[in-house]
């Protein structure tokens, strides 16, 4: 959405991205002590989608940094050691998603996030939980 409303006035690049399953992180700190033991294990060592804090963040960096990472509107992804996904399409690029290592690609976003009704609700809702005006929104930008 942001993109869709911003990108062509101002230029900015908008990206979303999937960096991999980071397990070992504050946010299962919620979860029961038995899930923040098991969960990483099960990740790095049956399903292979394991991702560390490090390479995560690394990932972010590529995103921002990379020249090949200008397109705005794309959710980025990268084609790491998933046991169970990871293939390639005709062209040749890699497809499917997780597990460290790996290329980055441009993934294919769900019909979900495509939906235009959708995102404009969440767009609103976003707008009122942070308590923002359509005015403040747009302050700054080109008419």
């Amino acid at each position: 959405e942001l993109h869709r409303r911003y990108h062509e006035s101002t230029g900015i690049v908008f990206s979303s991205m999937y960096p991999g399953c980071i397990a070992e992180t504050a946010l299962f700190r919620e979860k029961r002590p038995w899930f923040r033991k098991a969960f990483p294990w099960f990740m790095k060592y049956v399903t292979g989608g394991y991702v560390g804090e490090k390479e995560a963040g690394e990932r972010l960096a590529q995103v921002i940094d990379d020249p090949s990472c200008t397109k705005s509107g794309v959710y980025w992804s990268w084609n790491g050691g998933a046991q169970t996904v990871g293939r390639w399409d005709k062209s040749g690029k890699p497809k499917g998603a997780g597990g460290s290592g790996g290329e980055i690609f441009e993934n294919t976003q769900s019909d979900a996030v495509k939906d235009l009704p959708t995102a404009m609700k969440v767009w609103e809702y976003s707008k009122a939980a942070v308590g923002l005006s359509d005015k403040e929104m747009a302050k700054g930008m080109k008419p």
